[in-house]
Formats: C-alpha cells, structure tokens, sequence
C-alpha cells in the first residue's frame, strides 16, 4: 500500500473516531442534565481513572497506558465542560507547571483563570468565583509549600485530589538549530537545573547570553518575539507561544516531580482501592510530654499508615506552638479513620480524601 492509501485508510479511521466521540457526548450530554438535576459533582478522578485503567487492561496494540490517558483525559475535558462549563483557577502565569497540571486533569479546553498567588486562588475557590483551585502542594526535591499548607488550616475547603508531574524543561526556540541563538531566557531556578545541558551546548558564551525573567512562561514569549531568541520553559510555556521544541527533558535531575492538589468547596468523597488522606492537626494538650506520640500511637492501634508529618507555626498565638499537616493511607469512610476522627474531633481537621498517586 502506497502513502496515499494509507492516508485514506486513516481518515475512514477519524471519521469513524469522530462518528463514536459525537455519540459519547450525547450521552455525556444526558448525563450532565440528571446531575444538574441533582446538583452532582462533575468531577469524578476515580471514574476517569476506572476507565482509563480498564481500557489499559484491554489490547492496546502500540498504545502505551500513558498514551491512553492523555487521550482520555482530553475526551474527559470536553466532556466535563459539556456536562457543566467549570472554571478552574490556578497559580499562574500561564504555561507555568500548574498550569501544566491543571491541563493534564482538565484538559486544554476548560475555563481556566490564571492567578498571581496561592491565597488568591484559595479566595477565587472560596468565594465561588472557580469551581476548583490547583495549587502545588510538595516538590520531591524542595519539600513542602507552606503556603499551601497553612491556607489549607485557614480555609474551609478540600482536597478532592492530587496530581504529580515531573519537572520537565525543553530548549524551544523559531530557529532550527542552536547555531543561530543570541540569548537564552528563563526563570533563575529553570537555569540552575538544566547546568549540564547548558555547559554542554553553550559552554564559553558571554554573561548576557543567559537573561533571567520572572518565569519561564515569559521566556517563552520573549523567545517568540525575538528572532534569535530561546527559552527553557516548560513543554506547555512552548505550546502556548506556538515555540517549536529544540531539545526535550534536558533538566539534571530526572527525578524531580512536583505535587498539586486540587481543591473544592465540596468533599466530593469516594472510595478508592488506593486512597490517602490529608488532616490537620492542633494538639490540645501539647505542652505535656506523649502529646505526639499518643497522637501516633492512635494511629498505630487502628492500623492506619502514616505517609508525611509536617510542622507549623500556630498563627494564631502570640506563644511559639505549632499545628501538623499529616498525610494518612486510607479514605474518610473508612471505619478506623472515622473512629479517629471522632475520638479526636477537637483535634483533628479533616482536609480531605483522594486518590494516592504517589
């Protein structure tokens, strides 16, 4: 078979996809009506991940799992703004890696609000403004986002669930090679951890070579505007500026991921086969010896794993107490972590039960 036919055989394919992907949204469309009839949440992660897993589970021919969720979680983006319009708000700018995040959850064609801070995005989520919040939460490599944590003990809202995604950072630049590039932008830590490609390619060029921005999303608009421009930025920064990609993954670190939670007004509970929950923690009797280890031993005689411990500061006080963040396995409507919740209601703060990708 020559090229054209089989450029005809794939377009009979696209048609057929697109004739099936106008029938799933009929009865998308049916559904959005009963749920707003029963003012339901739309968002379910444990759907989209129960049909994800069991599409993997079938004959996937060159599809690889991940290949399948990237498409999937695209179709379950328009389906979820078929079924009710949702406006999601994020740390911004726009093209950083929660917005990153946020598409990888949503997909490219949500509503979306960009904003400039964490508590500004806690405010947009609390005040109705968005229906969810995408805030980073911890990065493997720096640690916890304080931030995050104390507006998650202010704010009455929850953690309905968490994304990971690796840190990656690509060279994206007009030019076809490396030859023709003057300057290079980005933001100082997007320079920090991609040294070794930068030694390698662009070792012995001037100081004004490297121009620090405020964020990466910049560098690659001022990448576009400038012909012998580039910026490391993140593979949704190039998209978004229509910036072709030179070289992929050229961070040091393969490791380094960084952790998002999505918040709601709403619980949105469901159990899971692997779920975790996150509560935070005010000791009433914190100035007596075995305050913490009567807290731990709790857990330990119910069985339930504990996953993170993080201190801070009471803000509330003048004295120097502190507050946790803990990280549990297990889900609310779990029977042992409803007897704890209960023994220890004036104590614990429940913030939320999701999905455990880690």
């Amino acid at each position: 078979m020559n090229i054209p036919e089989l450029r005809g055989k794939i377009d009979q394919i696209d048609d057929s996809i697109l004739s099936l992907l106008v029938q799933r949204m009929e009865f998308v469309e049916e559904i959005g009506k009963l749920k707003r009839e029963s003012n339901a949440v739309i968002y379910h992660p444990d759907r989209e991940k129960e049909i994800i897993d069991r599409l993997a589970n079938q004959f996937t021919g060159k599809l690889r799992k991940e290949a399948i969720e990237a498409i999937f979680l695209e179709i379950f983006g328009v389906s979820r703004n078929l079924e009710l319009p949702e406006i999601i708000c994020f740390l911004g700018p726009e093209g950083s890696f929660t917005h990153q995040a946020a598409e990888t959850r949503f997909g490219a064609v949500a509503d979306y609000i960009s904003l400039p801070s964490i508590k500004s995005v806690f405010e947009s989520v609390e005040t109705g403004r968005a229906k969810y919040g995408v805030v980073p939460i911890e990065n493997n490599q720096e640690g916890m986002v304080k931030e995050t944590m104390d507006l998650l003990n202010e704010k009455n809202l929850f953690v309905i669930s968490e994304i990971i995604i690796p840190v990656n950072f690509c060279l994206a630049s007009k030019h076809n090679g490396i030859q023709g590039i003057k300057k290079i932008y980005s933001k100082d830590i997007a320079f920090q951890q991609c040294k070794g490609f930068l030694n390698d390619y662009f070792s012995g060029q001037e100081e004004d070579f490297f121009v620090q921005v405020d964020s990466t999303s910049r560098a690659a608009k001022l990448a576009v505007e400038e012909e012998d421009g580039a910026a490391l930025c993140s593979h949704i920064a190039a998209k978004i500026y229509s910036l072709p990609i030179l070289f992929d993954n050229i961070q040091d670190n393969d490791s380094n991921q960084t952790r998002f939670f999505i918040i709601s007004k709403v619980e949105n509970l469901k159990k899971t086969d692997k779920d975790k929950t996150s509560l935070a923690v005010k000791l009433k009797n914190d100035d007596k010896p075995g305050a913490l280890l009567s807290l731990l031993q709790d857990f330990e005689t119910r069985g339930i794993n504990l996953l993170k411990i993080e201190s801070r500061p009471q803000k509330d006080t003048n004295e120097f107490k502190f507050w946790f963040f803990i990280d549990i396995e297990g889900n609310k409507l779990d029977q042992k972590i409803q007897e704890l919740l209960e023994k220890r209601q004036d104590e614990l703060v429940f913030l939320g039960s999701y999905m455990n990708l880690c």
